[in-house]
């Protein structure tokens, strides 16, 4: 400890100069002799007693400031430092004390403890330091603290004892740069090539080359202006090596502090402040803060705010209705007066000013803050009128009777405008309500209940106006809230009613027509109206049972009552009635008459089902069978079942039994029966009184059953035979297929005759349709043309091509080739036979090779003898064309369109 702890700090007293000698003595000897002077120069605790410490007035958190140099003597003991002051300073592990916070130092020495306590043994040390403001003074040169010098390729980390008081540069520096600022020397540049450099952000970390350093003197320089608002701070670390890069001294920490000018003005963060304050407000009342910032050290004067109100607008009640706290921003009420009625906003001209508010040297910039003066409810609403009348006619709901006006001075559609009007008197039975208008904020009166006429014609309410939100203290209800209505009722023509509706009245089914059930009369509610007497008469009647009288309302039957008809149900039978007045205008009212029908006896009882299937043999061979009746209890079941006396076969076939009140059992008699269809009658009676009875005949099939008792026989499928609608059905189908044949052979023979009409019937000797005729020849008659005529003859008379003339043929003659076999027609053929000969002779045609092309002279077949048409060549075309008009061309379609330009264009 003695060669790393005993050195000569710049904040602390020089050493005795024995005790440096000594240090020196120790150095030089061995391990062994080395501990002796350890033990006897080492001593735990703070060297000093009060450290004292001159540094720049402003501080920047994490700053170092110095380093208390704590000793110890045991290597492994852990050390935990404390501040007096945790809140403005701090010390690290190692000793130095660095800023917990930016801030501005006062003029007046700053005093504190530093305790230093082992974390084992809990034993406790503790220094003074003093801090004083140190005068503006450049810092020629920084030598590193000497060491011993082991040049080594691997750098060993020492334990820093001493700070280098920062440097303080202002910004905006206009130069001329690069400029200095400090030398940085070691001492053992007399006796070794030293290199310097330095390292960190604005050396060669970014941003790079604000800061450089001449490697071989150690000048260190600014290259550029700087700027406290981007960087307030520069942590830089020097360096030197030799000329083989080996480490001669370890590195010292170079803090440069750019010193704040006053180059920003204040700015607001809202150029435009928004604030409310309730009318009424008393002086005191805060109504918003605004705020303003400022890029320079907010620490300095520089960025010290103060603020003020430059004007108020309007000024009234008073010019200076608001104050500012000059350095929190906040707004204040100084006066009274606030009336939203009167003034509903007023807007602030606000400076904020640099330099602690110094008009001369501070920096000022100005926002508006607009103060919206909000509403209280000091105004209640009052009416437009003392009475307000209105009438409703009777019987009538949801009818507004009265419009009820009100005035308010507050902010319309707030809770202080809005009216709720409250009845206090005149209405016990709840008839009316009054709704507020949102828009108008008028009182609408409203018929929530029928009102009668005849029980009251008039009605006086008593009413209160008042705001949806309470009175602002101190504020009364006046007189003008409260007001009367005064609502006439009209007397109208009533609806007729009769009582009681619905009546209900018993009566026995099976009443004949003609007789008198009850009556059914309605009372007329218009008690103060001339009309004469109600007249009746039927509106619902669906079975068309009853009449009733139109004056004295009597209601007689027309026809037989049945409970078990389809009208009525639940044995209620439901018939409607009007009843009408003679008003103005005229009034009905309906009344219903629901008649209750008791049952009788009249209707006998049924087997069902009516049909069943049963084996042909004994056993198994029961049929269920049930009775069914329309009447009702007691007229109805249990139910008797027996077999009639005639024909003897039906019992000598055939036993019923009674398994319950209506339900019973048919089987065979007899040990076996013939497969077939038996009608099997029965006769069922119910227990009314007198009871009725009815022979039902039950359809049995017998037939030929499997051990499960299931048909399999043909004859059963045959013996049931088909229902109604499926012979129906049967029939139809086959109607319909014998319409459709019919329809098809009229079809076909209509196509034959068709198909026979559209034959050409022409004689074989006058058929002319395969006459080859050209029609493009312009020249004249057949002495100037070199036609061989022959070709137009019938075949059997052509001449062999061996006696014509070698070499002599017409331009237009077929080679001389294989003739193709096209086909021959007879001498006679059928006139349905000639299509079928020109498919023929034209697939002939295309299969020949040696045909001629399709514009030269082809010989289909002949054309017959004594034809009667004469010869194209015997027409005069030279001298015929001026003669004639050849405009009716042009009607003969599109086929005759180049015939009718060729001989009807006139003149051209």
């Amino acid at each position: 400890m003695c060669a790393t702890n005993i050195k000569n700090e710049p904040n602390r007293k020089p050493l005795p100069h024995r005790i440096v000698l000594l240090h020196k003595f120790c150095l030089a000897f061995q391990a062994p002799i080395k501990a002796t002077c350890e033990g006897i120069l080492c001593k735990t605790g703070f060297p000093e007693d009060v450290y004292n410490a001159v540094i720049s007035r402003g501080l920047n958190e994490g700053q170092p400031l110095l380093n208390v140099g704590f000793r110890s003597c045991d290597e492994k003991r852990k050390v935990q430092f404390e501040s007096s002051e945790p809140a403005d300073f701090r010390v690290g592990e190692d000793g130095v004390v660095y800023a917990a916070r930016s801030f501005q130092l006062s003029t007046d020495p700053t005093e504190f403890i530093i305790y230093a306590q082992d974390k084992e043994t809990q034993e406790q040390w503790q220094v003074v330091v003093k801090l004083s403001i140190k005068p503006t003074f450049k810092i020629e040169e920084i030598v590193f603290p000497r060491q011993q010098y082991k040049p080594s390729s691997h750098l060993q980390r020492q334990k820093r004892d001493w700070v280098i008081p920062p440097i303080n540069l202002p910004e905006n520096s206009r130069g001329p740069f690069p400029q200095e600022l400090v030398r940085i020397r070691s001492d053992r540049d007399k006796s070794l090539s030293l290199r310097y450099s330095v390292t960190g952000p604005g050396a060669d970390q970014p941003p790079t080359g604000i800061f450089i350093i001449n490697p071989i003197s150690g000048q260190l320089s600014v290259t550029k202006p700087l700027d406290r608002e981007q960087i307030a701070s520069f942590h830089l670390r020097a360096h030197a090596v030799d000329v083989n890069g080996n480490q001669v001294e370890n590195p010292i920490d170079i803090v440069i502090n750019v010193i704040d000018m006053n180059d920003n003005r204040p700015e607001f963060l809202h150029q435009v402040w928004n604030g409310t304050v309730p009318e009424g407000s008393k002086p005191g009342t805060y109504v918003m803060t605004v705020t303003a910032i400022d890029a320079d050290d907010p620490n300095a004067l520089n960025g010290m705010l103060r603020y003020r109100i430059l004007s108020q607008a309007p000024s009234t009640p008073s010019p200076n209705m608001f104050t500012i706290n000059n350095e929190t921003g906040d707004i204040i009420t100084v006066a009274a007066g606030l009336d939203r009625e009167k003034v509903q906003q007023y807007t602030l001209i606000i400076q904020a000013t640099d330099m602690e508010g110094n008009p001369t040297y501070g920096l000022s910039n100005t926002a508006t803050a607009v103060i919206t003066v909000t509403d209280v409810n000091d105004n209640p609403p009052e009416f437009t009128a003392m009475t307000f009348y209105g009438e409703v006619p009777e019987n009538r709901v949801d009818v507004i009777v009265a419009n009820l006006t009100v005035t308010d001075k507050d902010q319309p559609h707030t809770p202080a405008w809005n009216a709720i009007y409250r009845m206090t008197g005149g209405d016990p039975t709840g008839r009316f309500t009054i709704r507020t208008d949102p828009n108008s904020n008028d009182g609408l009166v409203t018929v929530v209940k029928p009102i009668d006429f005849e029980t009251n014609r008039m009605f006086v309410l008593t009413v209160v106006a008042e705001n949806q939100g309470p009175l602002a203290k101190g504020i009364q209800q006046p007189p003008q809230s409260t007001a009367t209505v005064s609502i006439t009722v009209i007397d109208v023509n009533e609806s007729p009613y009769f009582v009681p509706n619905p009546k209900l009245i018993r009566q026995e089914e099976g009443l004949l027509a003609g007789n008198m059930l009850t009556t059914f009369t309605a009372q007329d509610p218009d008690r103060y109206m001339q009309q004469t007497a109600l007249r009746y008469s039927k509106l619902s009647d669906p079975a068309n049972w009853l009449k009733i009288d139109p004056v004295s309302g009597q209601i007689t039957t027309i026809a037989v009552l049945d409970r078990e008809s389809q009208y009525v149900e639940n044995n209620m039978y439901n018939a409607t009635f009007l009843a009408s007045d003679n008003g103005i205008p005229p009034m009905s009212g309906t009344g219903t008459l629901q008649i209750y029908l008791l049952d009788i006896n009249d209707n006998a009882p049924q087997v069902h089902p009516q049909e069943a299937t049963t084996c042909e043999t004994l056993q198994p061979n029961a049929t269920n069978i049930t009775a069914t009746d329309r009447d009702i209890d007691p007229n109805a079941g249990p139910f008797a079942f027996e077999l009639p006396e005639t024909p003897p076969s039906i019992k000598r076939n055939w036993t019923i039994i009674r398994i319950s009140g209506d339900h019973a059992q048919l089987s065979l008699r007899i040990r076996f029966l013939e497969a077939g269809i038996y009608d099997v009658p029965i006769i069922i009676t119910d227990s009314g009184n007198p009871p009725k009875s009815s022979t039902s005949i039950l359809k049995v099939k017998v037939c030929q059953c499997d051990i499960n008792g299931d048909c399999t026989d043909v004859d059963r499928i045959v013996g049931a035979g088909l229902g109604t609608g499926a012979i129906i059905a049967i029939l139809l189908c086959i109607i319909i297929l014998l319409i459709l044949v019919l329809m098809f052979v009229v079809w076909m023979k209509r196509r034959d005759k068709e198909r026979q009409a559209k034959q050409l019937l022409i004689d074989p000797e006058d058929d002319v349709r395969d006459n080859i005729l050209k029609y493009d020849e312009e020249g004249g008659g057949e002495e100037d043309q070199d036609y061989d005529l022959s070709q137009l003859q019938q075949p059997d008379t052509i001449e062999p091509d061996a006696i014509k003339p070698v070499g002599i043929r017409r331009l237009d003659e077929r080679p001389i080739h294989a003739e193709p076999q096209y086909p021959v027609r007879s001498a006679a053929p059928h006139p349905g036979d000639i299509g079928d000969f020109i498919n023929e002779g034209l697939k002939a045609a295309d299969n020949d090779p040696t045909a001629p092309p399709y514009d030269s002279l082809l010989v289909f077949d002949y054309e017959g003898s004594g034809s009667t048409a004469g010869s194209l060549s015997s027409l005069n075309s030279s001298s015929s064309g001026g003669e004639q008009d050849y405009d009716y061309l042009n009607d003969w379609g599109p086929r005759f369109k180049k015939l009718a330009d060729m001989y009807g264009g006139g003149d051209d």
